[in-house]
């Protein structure tokens, strides 16, 4: 008979589990868009917009769209998250995403129905952006729930790990596809694969994610009848959740460079403004990814150990002074620096990659973390990463300067320094239940 305390590590173990494969499946869907987007300008565009920045602008559209639906899916659904629990709500979004992304593998081209294809190609950018708005809080809110107070960070890990490893293997899966079809094909038809993959991908996450009931605390809270009439009433009523929610906006602000820039924008910042062909830019990011992955569990273990504050503020600073350097390197134009350089920035935002979710999911307490936690968390997306590669894009265009992703990289890792000085510090702390 097993024990008791092996019993709970293995629930443990399986929550991690969920939320790691379910998080791979979720940002597989959303970031494949990112990284097609070299692609996708030519199939959804006219031949006269396509290879103009106006074109890639306009792909680019259906990257910012999604996130400005991102805090009504994350308002909705932290409501019912907080309502009716995270288990099944989970599953939901993961097959409302895949299903989204299915359809966009299905679409016709511009040449096939005009204006019509990037109107739909929008319209589905939006439901992914509606799901994408309420996994992050909820699989952290599903996992943080579920971990012991000493390693909180290092079991959500793998829900962090998740959406780099989904976009390396999305990377390494279109170089393979680029280098057996070749470029024609792959504008032709090749690039329809990678979003069909997601029928498959949602069935192994969806029966992962039903295999585990909710989480202890959220069960608890609904035997001793403390589930909240209207969380988000409360949490928009309350001077204590409002400060913390303000401190969720801005702590986070060089998460959203962090990951948009530095590798869901990256290939194409690579491609089209330093012109290393389409393989050599996948293989760039690549290399940041298999480091950020590599990096993260560590960064997580020495959070529960000496705290979120010290990481976060280490992170903060590697990415406001390597930021500009590492830029810098890539307009050289040589591979084996722009490799280096995307290695260095990745070790840096790891320190705070491997802490955020943690540190977020501890700053409310379970009557209405997943509703605080998604306003907070997605409203600082929207701010300072959904925007990011439309913005970068036009900058670029309108000043003929190429380093400019590297000060929005700073001023936001500043803004998280500052903001790092009001935290308290919560790691091997009990989570909150009032």
């Amino acid at each position: 008979m097993p024990s008791k305390a092996a019993a709970q590590n293995s629930v443990v173990r399986r929550a991690s589990l969920a939320g790691g494969v379910g998080s791979f499946v979720e940002w597989y869907d959303y970031g494949i868009y990112g990284l097609l987007v070299s692609t996708l300008v030519l199939v959804f565009s006219s031949s006269e917009m396509g290879m103009t920045d106006a074109g890639l602008m306009l792909t680019y559209l259906g990257f910012t769209v999604s996130f400005v639906v991102r805090p009504f899916g994350g308002i909705i659904c932290g409501y019912f998250g907080d309502k009716i629990g995270r288990q099944k709500l989970l599953a939901i979004l993961l097959l409302m995403i895949s299903l989204a992304t299915a359809a966009i593998g299905l679409l016709p081209s511009y040449q096939s129905i005009g204006w019509a294809a990037p109107a739909l190609l929008i319209l589905l950018r939006i439901v992914q952006g509606f799901s994408a708005g309420g996994e992050v809080s909820g699989a952290g809110s599903f996992v943080a729930e579920y971990a012991e107070d000493h390693r909180r960070a290092v079991v959500m890990s793998p829900l962090v790990m998740g959406s780099f490893i989904a976009l390396l293997f999305g990377s390494l899966l279109i170089s393979g596809l680029i280098n057996l079809y070749g470029p024609q094909a792959m504008v032709a038809w090749v690039w329809r694969v990678p979003f069909l993959l997601a029928i498959p991908m949602a069935l192994i996450g969806v029966y992962i994610r039903t295999r585990i009931e909710d989480t202890p605390h959220f069960r608890l809270m609904k035997s001793e009848k403390r589930v909240v009439a209207n969380p988000l009433r409360e949490v928009l009523t309350s001077k204590r959740h409002l400060k913390a929610i303000l401190l969720a906006i801005t702590l986070p602000a060089v998460n959203g460079p962090g990951y948009y820039i530095l590798f869901v924008y990256m290939p194409t910042y690579l491609n089209k403004v330093m012109h290393f062909t389409q393989i050599q830019s996948l293989m760039v990011t690549a290399c940041g990814l298999l480091t950020i992955i590599a990096a993260i569990p560590l960064m997580a273990w020495l959070s529960d150990r000496l705290g979120r504050k010290p990481l976060l503020v280490a992170s903060a600073i590697a990415m406001a002074v390597l930021a500009w350097p590492c830029f810098w390197l890539l307009t050289l134009g040589m591979l084996p620096l722009a490799c280096m350089a995307a290695i260095l920035l990745a070790l840096a935002f790891a320190g705070h990659a491997g802490v955020i979710q943690a540190a977020l999911a501890e700053m409310f307490p379970t009557t209405v973390r997943y509703s605080a936690y998604s306003i907070g968390f997605n409203l600082s997306t929207v701010i300072f990463g959904g925007s990011a590669p439309l913005l970068m894009t036009w900058l670029i265009g309108l000043t003929g300067i190429a380093s400019i992703p590297s000060y929005m990289v700073i001023a936001t890792a500043a803004l998280t320094l500052i903001s790092t000085l009001y935290l308290k510090e919560t790691a091997g702390k009990p989570l909150r239940d009032v």
